[in-house]
C-alpha cells in the first residue's frame, strides 16, 4: 500500500514571527513601528526574571507586572502605550514599497533566555502579560481535569461557563494589539544609554493629575463636582502634589481626593471595591460637600477664606487667604482635613449618625486650638492627642497610624469632651 505525503500540508519549524511594520529614523537609527499581538510580547521579547536583574535594565516588580496582566483581565477598555525594544541585529525587513518605508518585519523569537530583541521600556507589561496567559492557561487544565471526573451535572455546566469564559479571555490576548517600537542598535553600550535617555526625559504623571482624570476610582470620578464646593471653587491646584508655602491655593487635586475618601471611609481607610461599585457619584459628592459645608461654617478661617474672591487682584508680594492659613492655622495642613473628614465620617456611620448641625456646633468648640504652631499648652499637647503631634508642629504626624488614632481621640470628644475644649 502506498501513502502520498504532501509535504506542502506539514507544519515546518518556526523560530520567529512576522508583521507589517513601517521603517523610519531617528536619532541616526533605523526603528521599525508595528503592532503585535499581546500574546506575542512573551514570544518575541525576553520574560523578565524578577529575581535577576537585567544589566541593561531596571529591576522588574512582580506584583506591578501581575498588576498590569488583571487589569487587561477586567478592564475591556484598557489601554497602554507602545513598547521600545532594541534589536541588535536578528529582525529583517523586507520592503513592499519604492522607498521602503512599509514592509514585512520578522522578528526571531525569545527561545530559552536568548533574543534578538531586549526590552528599553516595557518589561512589565511582558511580564504581566506572561503571568495572565499561564493563569489561564492553568485555570483550564484545572477545568478539565475536574470535568474529567465524575460530576453533577449541574457542576459540570457550572465548569464548562467557566472554560468557557478563560478562553474569551485567552482570545482577548491573541486579537488585540499593542504598539512596538524596535531601534535597530547592535551597540550594547549605546543600548544601554538609550535605556537612561528614555527614563531621564520621561515625566512621571503627578498624583495630582492622576485624581483629575483616573476615572475607575469614586474620589477621582467626583473631583470636579466636589471642587465646585465655594471653599474650593478656584483654590485647588490642577498639577501639583505638595503644597508649599508659596502655592496660592488651598489643596492640590490629590488632596481633595483623599478627604473624599476620609469622608466615605475613614481617614485610614481605603474605598473597598465593593464600595466603588454600590456607591452613586451622587452620594459620594452629597456627603463631600455636607462635609465641606460644616467647616466652612464651623471654623472662622475657612468661613473667610470661602467669603473671598480667589481671583482678586493683590498687590506685589500679598499672600492669598491660602497661604496665610498655611503659616497660622492647623487647618492650612492637609493632615488637619484629612483628620477632621475622618471624624466627620466617625459620627456620621452607624445608625444613628449625628445631624450635620451638632457636628458643626462640636467643630466650633476646636476652632479656638486650631493655631499654629502648637504651643505646649494647648489641648493637642496635654490629651491624647499628644502622641500624634511634635513640639511646635504646624500639622499632625502624617503616618497613618497617628492619622487614625486621632481621628479616634477627637470623635471621642464629642461624648465626653476634655475640660479645655
Amino acid at each position: 500500500m502506498s501513502i502520498n505525503v504532501d509535504p506542502l500540508r506539514l507544519s515546518k519549524p518556526q523560530d520567529s514571527s512576522t508583521y507589517l511594520a513601517i521603517k523610519t529614523m531617528q536619532g541616526g537609527r533605523p526603528v521599525y513601528t508595528t503592532r503585535v499581538p499581546l500574546l506575542d510580547l512573551p514570544t518575541i521579547l525576553p520574560v523578565p526574571d524578577p529575581n535577576n536583574v537585567d544589566k541593561d535594565n531596571r529591576k522588574v516588580d512582580r506584583l506591578h507586572a501581575k498588576q498590569f496582566g488583571e487589569y487587561l483581565d477586567t478592564k475591556q477598555d484598557w489601554v497602554a502605550p507602545a513598547l521600545l525594544a532594541r534589536d541588535g541585529g536578528g529582525c529583517t525587513f523586507e520592503k513592499l514599497d519604492e522607498l521602503g518605508a512599509v514592509g514585512y518585519l520578522t522578528v526571531p523569537w525569545a527561545i530559552g533566555g536568548i533574543s534578538s530583541l531586549r526590552t528599553i521600556d516595557g518589561q512589565h507589561r511582558v511580564l504581566g502579560v506572561s503571568i495572565e496567559k499561564q493563569r489561564i492557561t492553568d485555570a483550564i487544565n484545572g477545568i478539565d481535569r475536574e470535568v474529567s471526573r465524575k460530576v453533577s451535572t449541574d457542576k459540570a455546566a457550572k465548569l464548562e461557563a467557566e472554560r468557557e469564559k478563560l478562553v474569551s479571555q485567552m482570545n482577548r490576548l491573541k486579537s488585540e494589539f499593542v504598539g512596538l517600537d524596535i531601534y535597530v542598535e547592535p551597540d550594547p553600550i549605546k543600548s544601554q544609554q538609550m535605556f537612561v535617555d528614555v527614563a531621564d526625559n520621561a515625566k512621571g504623571i503627578s498624583s495630582a493629575v492622576r485624581a483629575r482624570f483616573d476615572s475607575y476610582k469614586v474620589a477621582n470620578r467626583t473631583l470636579s463636582d466636589v471642587i465646585d464646593h465655594p471653599l474650593l471653587k478656584g483654590r485647588v491646584d490642577a498639577e501639583q502634589d505638595r503644597m508649599t508655602l508659596k502655592n496660592p491655593n488651598l489643596l492640590g487635586a490629590k488632596h481633595v481626593a483623599d478627604i473624599t475618601r476620609a469622608v466615605i471611609a475613614g481617614a485610614g481607610g481605603r474605598i473597598s471595591k465593593k464600595a466603588e461599585q454600590t456607591l452613586t457619584d451622587g452620594e459620594v459628592i452629597e456627603q463631600v460637600k455636607d462635609f465641606l459645608d460644616v467647616i466652612s461654617n464651623a471654623f472662622s478661617d475657612l468661613a473667610a477664606i470661602t467669603e473671598d474672591d480667589p481671583n482678586a487682584e493683590r498687590k506685589l508680594g500679598e499672600l492669598t487667604m491660602s497661604q496665610e492659613l498655611r503659616r497660622t492655622s492647623l487647618l492650612g495642613s492637609v493632615g488637619m482635613l484629612r483628620v477632621l473628614a475622618g471624624v466627620f465620617r466617625e459620627l456620621r456611620a452607624g445608625d444613628n449618625p449625628v445631624e450635620l448641625d451638632d457636628i458643626t456646633e462640636f467643630f466650633k468648640r476646636l476652632d479656638p486650638h486650631m493655631a499654629s504652631p502648637i504651643a505646649e499648652t494647648s489641648i493637642w499637647r496635654i490629651t491624647a492627642a499628644n502622641d500624634d503631634f511634635e513640639p511646635n508642629a504646624a500639622a499632625p504626624i502624617m503616618r497613618t497610624q497617628n492619622i487614625v488614632h486621632l481621628v479616634g481621640v477627637i470623635a471621642s470628644w464629642y461624648k465626653k469632651a476634655p475640660a479645655a475644649l
